[in-house]
Protein backbone atom coordinates (compact mmCIF):
# COMPACT_ATOMS: atom_id res chain seq x y z
CA UNK A 1 0.00 0.00 0.00
CA UNK A 2 3.20 2.13 0.69
CA UNK A 3 4.45 1.79 -2.72
CA UNK A 4 0.75 2.53 -4.29
CA UNK A 5 0.66 6.00 -2.35
CA UNK A 6 4.49 6.77 -3.73
CA UNK A 7 3.65 6.14 -7.12
CA UNK A 8 0.13 8.06 -7.01
CA UNK A 9 2.43 11.16 -5.18
CA UNK A 10 4.91 10.95 -7.94
CA UNK A 11 2.33 11.58 -10.44
CA UNK A 12 1.03 14.52 -8.87
CA UNK A 13 4.89 16.01 -8.42
CA UNK A 14 5.56 14.99 -11.96
CA UNK A 15 2.22 17.01 -13.17
CA UNK A 16 2.96 20.01 -11.51
CA UNK A 17 6.76 20.32 -12.68
CA UNK A 18 5.02 19.27 -15.76
CA UNK A 19 2.78 22.67 -16.06
CA UNK A 20 5.59 24.76 -14.71
CA UNK A 21 8.13 23.29 -17.51
CA UNK A 22 6.07 23.30 -20.57
CA UNK A 23 5.07 26.93 -20.16
CA UNK A 24 6.97 29.21 -22.79
CA UNK A 25 8.65 32.52 -22.00
CA UNK A 26 8.46 34.75 -25.13
CA UNK A 27 11.08 37.54 -25.12
CA UNK A 28 9.27 40.06 -27.05
CA UNK A 29 11.30 40.85 -30.14
CA UNK A 30 13.76 38.37 -30.17
CA UNK A 31 17.09 38.97 -29.48
CA UNK A 32 16.75 42.57 -30.27
CA UNK A 33 14.70 42.78 -27.28
CA UNK A 34 11.75 45.81 -26.85
CA UNK A 35 13.62 48.15 -28.79
CA UNK A 36 12.03 50.88 -31.82
CA UNK A 37 13.59 48.65 -34.85
CA UNK A 38 11.27 45.74 -34.09
CA UNK A 39 8.16 44.61 -36.23
CA UNK A 40 5.99 43.76 -33.65
CA UNK A 41 3.42 42.87 -35.73
CA UNK A 42 5.24 40.37 -37.28
CA UNK A 43 6.93 39.33 -34.37
CA UNK A 44 3.61 38.00 -32.73
CA UNK A 45 2.70 36.29 -35.79
CA UNK A 46 5.23 33.75 -35.35
CA UNK A 47 4.64 32.99 -31.85
CA UNK A 48 1.45 30.89 -30.67
CA UNK A 49 0.66 33.04 -27.16
CA UNK A 50 -0.86 30.08 -24.38
CA UNK A 51 -2.07 30.16 -21.01
CA UNK A 52 0.44 29.93 -18.72
CA UNK A 53 2.70 31.53 -21.02
CA UNK A 54 5.21 34.61 -20.07
CA UNK A 55 6.22 37.61 -21.82
CA UNK A 56 9.36 39.13 -21.21
CA UNK A 57 10.18 42.89 -22.10
CA UNK A 58 13.76 42.76 -21.80
CA UNK A 59 15.06 47.13 -22.64
CA UNK A 60 17.21 50.14 -21.63
CA UNK A 61 15.41 51.48 -18.46
CA UNK A 62 14.97 55.19 -19.09
CA UNK A 63 15.00 54.96 -22.40
CA UNK A 64 11.90 52.66 -23.05
CA UNK A 65 9.40 51.19 -20.53
CA UNK A 66 5.91 48.87 -21.58
CA UNK A 67 2.22 49.86 -20.41
CA UNK A 68 -0.45 47.63 -20.53
CA UNK A 69 -3.33 49.38 -22.61
CA UNK A 70 -7.14 48.51 -21.52
CA UNK A 71 -8.69 47.80 -25.18
CA UNK A 72 -7.54 47.95 -28.96
CA UNK A 73 -8.95 51.90 -29.20
CA UNK A 74 -6.13 52.77 -26.85
CA UNK A 75 -3.83 50.68 -28.65
CA UNK A 76 -4.73 51.76 -32.27
CA UNK A 77 -4.74 55.25 -30.81
CA UNK A 78 -1.44 54.85 -28.80
CA UNK A 79 -3.37 56.50 -25.65
CA UNK A 80 -0.82 55.74 -23.08
CA UNK A 81 -2.18 57.92 -20.26
CA UNK A 82 -4.57 55.11 -20.20
CA UNK A 83 -2.48 52.50 -19.39
CA UNK A 84 -3.80 50.03 -16.94
CA UNK A 85 -0.41 49.16 -15.73
CA UNK A 86 3.08 50.33 -16.41
CA UNK A 87 6.55 49.11 -15.94
CA UNK A 88 10.04 50.21 -16.21
CA UNK A 89 12.68 48.15 -14.81
CA UNK A 90 14.06 46.82 -17.96
CA UNK A 91 13.44 43.36 -17.97
CA UNK A 92 9.35 42.79 -17.15
CA UNK A 93 7.88 39.65 -17.44
CA UNK A 94 4.03 39.76 -17.53
CA UNK A 95 2.17 35.91 -16.99
CA UNK A 96 -0.54 35.43 -19.67
CA UNK A 97 -3.10 33.99 -17.43
CA UNK A 98 -5.94 33.48 -19.72
CA UNK A 99 -7.38 33.07 -23.20
CA UNK A 100 -7.88 36.59 -24.72
CA UNK A 101 -6.10 39.99 -26.21
CA UNK A 102 -4.09 42.01 -24.74
CA UNK A 103 -2.36 45.17 -25.75
CA UNK A 104 1.14 47.04 -24.71
CA UNK A 105 3.06 50.11 -26.13
CA UNK A 106 6.30 51.66 -25.38
CA UNK A 107 5.77 54.67 -22.70
CA UNK A 108 8.10 56.89 -24.32
CA UNK A 109 6.10 59.81 -25.85
CA UNK A 110 6.78 59.14 -29.31
CA UNK A 111 7.34 55.41 -29.48
CA UNK A 112 3.87 53.54 -29.84
CA UNK A 113 3.33 56.38 -32.55
CA UNK A 114 6.67 54.62 -34.20
CA UNK A 115 5.47 51.25 -33.88
CA UNK A 116 7.01 50.41 -30.79
CA UNK A 117 3.41 48.57 -29.80
CA UNK A 118 2.50 44.97 -29.31
CA UNK A 119 -1.05 43.48 -29.73
CA UNK A 120 -0.89 39.43 -28.11
CA UNK A 121 -3.63 36.75 -28.57
CA UNK A 122 -3.62 34.41 -25.90
CA UNK A 123 -5.36 30.97 -26.57
CA UNK A 124 -5.79 28.25 -24.00
CA UNK A 125 -3.26 26.19 -23.34
CA UNK A 126 -4.58 22.77 -24.57
CA UNK A 127 -5.33 24.70 -27.92
CA UNK A 128 -3.19 22.92 -31.10
CA UNK A 129 -2.50 26.18 -33.05
CA UNK A 130 0.83 26.53 -34.44
CA UNK A 131 2.75 29.83 -34.64
CA UNK A 132 1.11 32.53 -36.80
CA UNK A 133 -2.42 31.22 -36.33
CA UNK A 134 -3.67 33.54 -34.12
CA UNK A 135 -4.80 36.87 -35.29
CA UNK A 136 -2.55 39.74 -35.37
CA UNK A 137 -2.43 43.56 -35.29
CA UNK A 138 -3.31 45.09 -38.11
CA UNK A 139 -1.17 48.51 -37.54
CA UNK A 140 1.45 49.53 -39.06
CA UNK A 141 5.02 49.84 -38.12
CA UNK A 142 7.80 52.61 -39.36
CA UNK A 143 10.51 49.71 -39.46
CA UNK A 144 10.95 46.48 -41.33
CA UNK A 145 13.44 45.25 -39.76
CA UNK A 146 12.25 41.87 -37.95
CA UNK A 147 14.28 39.71 -34.92
CA UNK A 148 14.28 35.68 -34.70
CA UNK A 149 11.68 34.30 -32.39
CA UNK A 150 13.23 33.49 -28.57
CA UNK A 151 11.37 31.45 -26.74
CA UNK A 152 11.88 28.90 -24.77
CA UNK A 153 9.84 25.85 -23.55
CA UNK A 154 10.68 22.39 -22.56
CA UNK A 155 8.23 19.86 -24.33
CA UNK A 156 8.90 15.96 -25.55
CA UNK A 157 7.24 14.60 -28.43
CA UNK A 158 6.74 11.32 -26.49
CA UNK A 159 3.04 10.46 -25.98
CA UNK A 160 3.51 10.98 -22.35
CA UNK A 161 5.70 14.26 -22.37
CA UNK A 162 4.34 15.21 -18.47
CA UNK A 163 5.64 11.62 -17.18
CA UNK A 164 9.19 11.79 -19.40
CA UNK A 165 9.77 15.72 -18.36
CA UNK A 166 13.38 16.35 -17.37
CA UNK A 167 12.23 18.66 -14.85
CA UNK A 168 10.56 15.70 -12.97
CA UNK A 169 13.40 13.17 -12.90
CA UNK A 170 14.84 14.40 -9.68
CA UNK A 171 11.72 14.32 -7.93
CA UNK A 172 10.59 10.44 -9.00
CA UNK A 173 14.46 9.62 -8.04
CA UNK A 174 13.53 11.20 -4.38
CA UNK A 175 10.73 8.85 -4.06
CA UNK A 176 12.23 6.04 -4.37
CA UNK A 177 15.30 6.65 -2.07
CA UNK A 178 13.13 5.79 1.30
Amino acid sequence: MEGMYRVLFAFVVVGLLTNKALATQHVVGGSQGWDESTDYTKWASAQTFKVGDQLVFKYTPGLHSVVELPNESAYKNCDVGSALDSMNSGNNAVKLSKAGTRYFACGTIGHCDSGMKLKVTTVSADASSSPGSTPSSSSSSSSSSSSPASTSAVSASFPFPSILSMASLPAISMLFMF
